[in-house]
């Protein structure tokens, strides 16, 4: 059973939809470079970003717990995030932290997020 109570805290939609246009993920990824996850890397800890109507979307899932059981390490815990209207790089797993921000452009290379730093596009809407 997936736990959306992070995105529809009534809190949290009210005060700081006001204050924040995204929500950037930090995952217990550290890649170092490995070329099987997609070829030039840098060392960085993974992250990734989507917009508040993503966030609160319904289909968007912030899961702890699968078939009523927590979530295993091979499915990404401690938390995952599924955004079923986007493809499959914007579904961060292994998710650490969760924060509101205005602007992208301050971590990594400025694109908002690890695959969007090296050439997909931040939105990947289907």
């Amino acid at each position: 059973m997936a736990d959306r109570s992070f995105l529809s805290w009534p809190f949290f939609e009210s005060r700081h939809r006001e204050l924040a246009d995204n929500l950037r993920q930090w995952c217990a990824d550290n890649l170092t470079g490995e070329p099987a996850k997609g070829g030039e890397q840098s060392p960085g800890q993974y992250y990734e970003s989507i917009d508040l109507n993503d966030a609160f979307h319904p289909q968007t899932i912030l899961a702890r717990s699968l078939n009523d059981m927590p979530l295993p390490v091979g499915h990404g815990a401690p938390l995952r995030l599924r955004v079923e209207r986007q493809l499959g790089y914007k579904h961060a797993k292994y998710v650490m932290r969760i924060e509101l921000t205005d602007q992208l452009g301050r971590v990594g290379r400025g694109k908002g997020g690890f695959w969007e730093d090296r050439g997909y596009e931040w939105y990947a809407g289907i």
